[in-house]
Parts: C-alpha cells; sequence; structure tokens
C-alpha cells in the first residue's frame, strides 16, 4: 500500500482548489452545462461513449489514463482531480490501484455527481487474486492482512454487460431528456458483446486445448472463469515482478512438455523475456509466443484509430482459438 497517497492527494486537492478559484470566471458558461463524464480506463471510456451513441446533449467524455500508462502505475494529477471534482459521473475500477480515489471524491465540487465502482456493481462476482501452482508469490507487505482482489473484471464480455446497464442507467437518470436514446444504444451494445460472449464459449467448447500458459501477469482470470479454462503463469495480474525465478521458469517450461502446448501467452508489451525463457528450456524450443490484449495501456488516440473494446477482444478470441487448437 503506498502510505503517501493520502498526503499527496492532500495537497493536489488544495492546489485543485485554487485553481477552481482561479479559472472558475475564464469557464465558458456552455462548457459547465454540458454533462461531464471521467472515466479512468479505456473500457470504461468506449462503453460511455457506445452508450452516448451521436452524443444528443454533447457530453464531454474524459479518460484519465490516457498516456499509456497502466492501472498500477498511475497516479492522479492536479488537473485530474479538479476533472472529477466538478464531473457529474465518475467511473471507476475500484481495486487497490484506485486507492487514491475516495480522498479525491471527498473534496468533490459537485457532490449530486454519479460515482460507479465497477468492482461494487459486480459485488459477489469479485475474484481474489489466486496464485496457482509454479507461479512466483508476491512478498506481503506487513501491514497487509485483507485479501487483495483481482481488479481485471473488464475482461469478462459477461461482467461488460452488466457495467454497460448500470453506466447506462445513471447516465439517464441524469440526462432524462435522452434517456430512451441511452438506453436503446446500451441494449443493443449489450447484445453485441452477448454475440461475442457466445463465440468466445463456442471457440472452447470446440477446442481440442483447455489449458492457457503464460509467461507473463496474468490479467485474465475473469476470462478464463468464465468459460472453465485452466491456467498456469509466472505472475499474478497485478504484480510489480518482472523477473522470473529459475524455478518458475523450469516448472512453466516442463508444464508445457506435458501438456504439448503449441504456444506460450503474453499480455500487450515490446518484452517477451520469459515467455521466450520458457520457450528455450522445452524439449521442442520452437512453440510460439501469443498475445493477449488486456486494454491496459490503450488510449483514446487508439480508439481514433479505430480501437474499440469489442474490437480488441474480437482480435483476442482470434488469438484465444489459436492456443487452443
Amino acid at each position: 500500500m503506498k502510505k503517501y497517497i493520502s498526503i499527496m492527494i492532500a495537497v493536489i486537492v488544495f492546489a485543485c482548489n485554487i485553481l477552481a478559484c482561479s479559472s472558475e470566471n475564464n469557464v465558458k458558461s456552455s462548457d459547465k452545462d454540458k454533462l461531464q463524464i471521467v472515466t479512468t480506463i479505456f473500457p470504461e471510456y468506449d462503453w460511455v461513449k457506445n452508450i452516448l451513441g451521436e452524443n444528443p446533449s454533447d457530453a464531454e467524455v474524459t479518460m484519465l489514463l490516457d498516456n499509456g500508462i497502466d492501472l498500477h502505475s498511475y497516479q492522479p494529477s492536479a488537473d485530474d482531480i479538479l476533472k472529477i471534482s466538478n464531473c457529474d459521473v465518475f467511473v471507476y475500477v475500484g481495486g487497490e490501484s484506485d486507492e487514491w480515489v475516495q480522498d479525491a471524491l471527498k473534496e468533490a465540487v459537485n457532490k449530486d455527481m454519479a460515482v460507479i465502482n465497477l468492482m461494487d456493481v459486480l459485488k459477489d462476482e469479485i475474484k481474489e487474486e489466486e496464485v496457482v501452482e509454479g507461479m512466483e508469490e508476491e512478498e506481503a507487505e506487513e501491514e497487509e492482512e485483507e485479501a487483495e482482489y483481482d481488479e481485471h473484471v473488464w475482461l469478462s464480455l459477461k461482467n461488460a454487460a452488466k457495467i454497460v446497464s448500470c453506466i447506462s442507467e445513471e447516465i439517464q437518470k441524469i440526462d432524462s431528456a435522452n434517456a430512451q436514446i441511452y438506453k436503446k444504444n446500451a441494449d443493443s451494445y449489450i447484445e453485441k458483446l452477448n454475440v461475442l460472449d457466445d463465440e468466445y464459449q463456442n471457440a472452447v467448447d470446440t477446442a481440442s486445448v483447455t489449458t492457457l500458459l503464460f509467461g507473463d501477469r496474468f490479467p485474465f482470470r475473469y476470462m478464463t472463469d468464465d468459460y472453465g479454462l485452466t491456467y498456469y503463469a509466472a505472475f499474478v495480474g497485478c504484480s510489480a515482478e518482472t523477473e522470473a525465478s529459475f524455478e518458475t521458469i523450469t516448472f512453466l517450461a516442463q508444464k508445457m512438455d506435458e501438456l504439448s502446448l503449441h504456444a506460450i501467452m503474453t499480455i500487450e508489451g515490446n518484452k517477451h523475456d520469459i515467455a521466450e525463457t520458457v520457450i528455450q528450456n522445452t524439449q521442442e524450443n520452437n512453440q510460439k509466443v501469443l498475445t493477449l490484449d488486456s486494454m491496459q495501456s490503450t488510449t483514446s488516440k487508439d480508439a481514433k484509430n479505430g480501437a474499440s473494446y469489442i474490437s480488441v477482444m474480437e482480435s483476442n478470441l482470434d488469438v484465444l482459438k489459436e492456443a487452443l487448437k
């Protein structure tokens, strides 16, 4: 846990109050009247965009993690806190990486904002992080005795459908004049999620392999649990570790040989050293390295270039089919 976060947020909030006072008279009334929606990560941002559709109220949607920094490394700037403080809808994941949020919300100017915590939306469906056989165990801090929960809830299409419905309902309440439009857009989008969910299930049902092996962090537990897949990995999804031990490398290599896996998985990023080292320690030494995109570094620029939550999950399905054949 980051002990300095509350102090840091307090300093930022103080700066924000000064900024807010000094800039209040410079903000156009038309900008103040716009529906302001702030999201932390790309999936939330894209879900909101799909709910708004043609955006009849000209709502302004902001994604905070918009420079390629993933959820686990993000620290809010003064400008980020100011945006949250004045928004109408704030959507965030709600895991340990978002521990700064509660301090930020205490100082919110708009006390009527709708706050959507993805993990609260899903409630009992949230899963604790688990250490499976062969995985590097994290060194727990002495003060941490509570269970850690897997934050990567967006990587389940089933979760996505429930979250989209919740976000839509909140936006409908705030902009009731366009409520029917938002409901229709959300219903249409959820149907697309359900169709893709069926395609995933069919791919798994017809696969000859039902185990994924990651030479990397593993943020896909919600996805694998949805379809009854088993997995092995070097690290848990929220791990800060980048180096795998000899024992972990050896275990993963032996498991690939035992299960006759023709591919090892990684998440997005340029460095796949662990996966390549695992392959070098197998009997065949020729397995493929396949990458699943966890959308932890996707930006609004990527969205402008055509990336969407559904397009990424469709690409992940193609990768999954290759891994399971």
